[in-house]
């Protein structure tokens, strides 16, 4: 299971570092994506840190709190379909922050971050745990983190791609991570009846059960 995490990973990172570095991102950066006021180097930076995050969290201080484990990760947030929500102010400020060094930087620093990952991952023990930074005192293991990942990386390469007429595609496996993991968050957030009446009784989907983010 390890194994298929972090190669569905590191596909799908791979997929983002060739899309951040194409001419028609460093083009468009300055206009909107298809994200309501979020450039596109706002979302490519948010993209970008998928990659950067790893990075990041692998080398924060782990104190050995209960691990949060990916499902709850979403299950628990609050206001996500509210564009000026805190979570949703909080996530443009952090990814307008990594795009003013620009694309070529932002590109570069998703390359090379990814390339020391192919590297590292492969030696990370199962139980690693990684710092959740922008939630001090949290934790996860390095697994269920990469699962986060694969959900960010999925929707966000999807966006990224639109927003600037790419045929970039999310890779099959990170694709089913993320699904899996949306749609646990969904029973766990609302619970089997609703999640049931969203995929099979729409009329009667009234808290619009599958929206996770």
């Amino acid at each position: 299971m390890t194994d298929g995490i972090r190669k569905a990973y590191l596909q799908a990172a791979e997929r983002a570092v060739h899309l951040l570095a194409t001419e028609q991102v460093a083009r468009c950066w300055e206009t909107e994506s298809v994200l309501p006021g979020m450039s596109v180097g706002g979302l490519a930076g948010h993209l970008a840190r998928s990659v950067l995050q790893v990075e990041w969290f692998l080398d924060g201080q782990v104190l050995g709190a209960e691990p949060v484990a990916p499902v709850r990760y979403y299950a628990r947030l609050v206001d996500t379909s509210l564009p000026d929500s805190a979570l949703n102010v909080g996530v443009r400020a952090r990814s307008e922050e990594t795009a003013a060094a620009g694309p070529a930087v932002v590109a570069e620093q998703a390359r090379t971050a990814w390339e020391r990952l192919a590297q590292r991952l492969d030696e990370e023990p199962t139980d690693r745990r990684v710092a959740i930074l922008h939630r001090p005192g949290e934790e996860m293991l390095l697994d269920g983190y990469l699962q986060t990942r694969c959900v960010e990386l999925a929707v966000h390469l999807d966006d990224l791609a639109l927003s600037v007429d790419d045929q970039c595609h999310v890779p099959d496996a990170a694709l089913a991570i993320a699904v899996d993991v949306l749609v646990a968050a969904a029973r766990d957030r609302h619970g089997d009846k609703a999640v049931l009446h969203a995929l099979a009784r729409r009329e009667r989907d009234v808290d619009q059960a599958l929206r996770v983010l």
